[in-house]
């Protein structure tokens, strides 16, 4: 008979080999990040140079897609591999029926105000999938799919630790007067400043001091960075993932000063931004939005640096992408960053809408010694296919209601990858909304709720911008897409999801 001795050395030494075989996970979700706003996708005025690093050791997926137009359900796809015709979030939903939510300062106070419609009980998520083969979980940033004083809480959702904002309305400052540490609030050393807020009435708006209120004491994304750090410092010694949620670079303009001073010498003289697109006013816009994206860069390379001081570095699987789409409010401005190209930018074709430029966003995913550096994959990817492919690097048993696929194959080599027959979207807001990529066809139903259900045609390998609708000479495709839309929608259970237009 084994001795006691014998028997724990064998599950220790098999518990520490099964860890060694599991990397590291750190997902990093980019908020309203265009498609063209890094370096390494053609950016040419905004700097990101750790990013940029990012894909020269990885791979940079040129046809990768979110899983909706805006924030709360494209992270809902993103962490239950479900796209948006069986999605249960497929909207921003404020759950309006608890009382006054969109009041900022009455939410701050009151947790039932705060957040959004919550998933159902019983939801599996990536944290869920990769805790059940043993990694600590976290999520740092933005949760926006349920509300604090409900089940649908990052940590009753498979994670183990949370910081950030529960709520996205909050995040509309970042400089809040709190944010949760898993269940409890953690306050902040900032006045409350609603978002919507001008400059004095009178004040100079080419003078900072007229802006001088915006920017506070406590600085969300850096207390978060500090928090990501540590749950990795203190998870290093067993597989953890990270899912690392930044609020930047949504609105409102506000930024750290070092970056917004290297660009305001590099764009030079600027017209101010009084706030009338909502948010809070800034005198230089254009560096404000450029320091936010730099910044979001720098935290990217501390995240490195960490996990290259810890030796976890070569064990580690790092992606990174955006939620959606660039906006077009508090005063963001796409078109001079050119921040979908070689998509349209401006309102009706970026945030919001189902055309490229609203749901074609970057992806880039680097491990090294494992991925080959330096490549580039026109793989169709999608938002829902990260938990299959993150199962697969983990070990993970890939459930069996996702709609995903694995994209493991294109990041690692050797079996060959296989292809989405199709990629399918809806969108209940915005005039209502579908959307098919099949090959090189995208089609796109648009204002449904004005009782539009006619299809546009596009072939994005010569026509990516949307510009020409080709439905009239190609029936035969329009109608094939006409079926895959028919057959993918499933009926919302949410009623403010609910398309009538569809048969709802």
């Amino acid at each position: 008979m084994k001795s006691l001795y014998s028997i724990l050395f064998v599950f220790v030494f098999s518990v520490h080999a099964l860890a060694a075989e599991k990397p590291n996970i750190v997902y990093i979700l980019a908020d309203d990040l265009g498609y063209a706003e890094l370096g390494c996708y053609g950016q040419e005025k905004i700097e990101t140079p750790n990013i940029d690093a990012l894909a020269a050791s990885g791979v940079r997926f040129t046809q990768h897609y979110s899983g909706s137009p805006v924030c709360a359900p494209s992270r809902c796809m993103l962490l239950t591999g479900k796209h948006p015709g069986h999605a249960y979030i497929r909207g921003n939903d404020e759950w309006g029926e608890r009382g006054d939510t969109w009041n900022f300062a009455a939410a701050v106070e009151d947790p039932n105000l705060e957040g959004q419609r919550p998933l159902p009980e019983g939801t599996n998520t990536i944290g869920s999938v990769l805790q059940s083969v043993g990694y600590k979980t976290a999520i740092v940033g933005k949760w926006g799919l349920g509300a604090p004083l409900t089940d649908s809480i990052p940590t009753k959702k498979g994670f183990d630790f949370f910081y950030g904002y529960n709520c996205q309305r909050q995040a509309h400052t970042l400089f809040p007067k709190h944010l949760w540490r898993n269940e409890e609030k953690h306050w902040l050393d900032n006045e409350l400043v609603v978002p919507g807020t001008k400059i004095p009435e009178g004040s100079d708006p080419n003078d900072p001091a007229s802006y001088a209120k915006f920017e506070l004491t406590d600085y969300a994304p850096k207390l978060m960075l500090d928090e990501a750090l540590g749950f990795v410092r203190s998870n290093k010694d067993e597989p953890f993932f990270l899912y690392f949620a930044s609020p930047l670079s949504h609105v409102p303009l506000q930024a750290p000063e070092k970056w917004v001073e290297h660009y305001q010498k590099k764009f030079g003289p600027e017209e101010p931004y009084i706030g009338d697109k909502g948010y809070f006013p800034h005198r230089t816009p254009r560096a404000a939005y450029a320091a936010m994206v730099s910044y979001l860069d720098e935290q990217v390379g501390d995240i490195v640096k960490e996990l290259k001081e810890l030796g976890v570095y070569d064990n580690t699987l790092i992606i990174f992408s955006s939620d959606n789409g660039p906006t077009y409010n508090g005063g963001s401005d796409s078109a001079f960053f050119d921040s979908a190209w070689p998509f349209k930018s401006e309102y009706g074709w970026a945030k919001g809408f189902s055309t490229e430029g609203g749901i074609r966003v970057p992806m880039i995913a680097s491990w090294e010694g494992n991925i080959k550096g330096g490549r580039t994959s026109n793989h169709a990817s999608a938002f829902w296919d990260v938990l299959p492919t993150l199962c697969e690097v983990s070990g993970a048993t890939i459930p069996d209601d996702i709609d995903g696929l694995s994209f493991a194959p294109t990041l690692f080599g050797g079996e060959p990858q296989k292809p989405h027959e199709f990629l399918y979207w809806e969108f209940p807001a915005y005039k209502g909304q579908q959307a098919v990529r099949m090959g090189d066809w995208k089609a796109l139903r648009k204002n449904i709720f004005e009782g539009n259900m006619a299809l546009e045609l596009y072939n994005l390998k010569t026509d990516p911008r949307e510009q020409f609708n080709v439905a009239a000479e190609h029936p035969e495709v329009v109608s094939k897409i006409a079926a895959i839309m028919k057959r993918e929608h499933e009926p919302a259970v949410l009623e403010r999801f609910k398309m009538k237009e569809l048969g709802d």
